[in-house]
């Protein structure tokens, strides 16, 4: 499990953008240490977001987001107050489930 996610979510004229800070290594497995060993790959496959329980975007990664992935989008339908969930899956089964609340 990775650290906390940073997500912000407001809402203007119906419009919700979300952004979210995820913390997480993102190693492709084809960098090598400095011994010359293959670095194992570990890196989120899947995330969701949804808003109150309904999804609102599902996104399937590989191995080419970068270390850290930084993700923003925008979608109707939702109202100050209401909670945004956050979760990511990685390759090794690592999750990760965070939520805030929409300003």
């Amino acid at each position: 499990m990775g650290n906390p996610m940073r997500i912000r979510a407001t809402e203007a004229g119906g419009v919700v953008e979300v952004k979210v800070l995820m913390s997480h290594i993102m190693e492709t497995g084809q960098r090598k240490d400095a011994s010359g060993n293959i670095v194992p790959a570990h890196f989120i496959q899947t995330v969701t977001v949804a808003c109150n329980g309904k999804t609102v975007l599902s996104a399937e990664w590989g191995p080419a987001v970068s270390k850290d992935p930084f993700l923003s989008f925008k979608f109707k339908g939702a109202k100050k107050g209401d909670k945004v969930t956050v979760t990511w899956v990685d390759n090794k089964g690592d999750t990760r489930t965070d939520e805030t609340a929409i300003a």
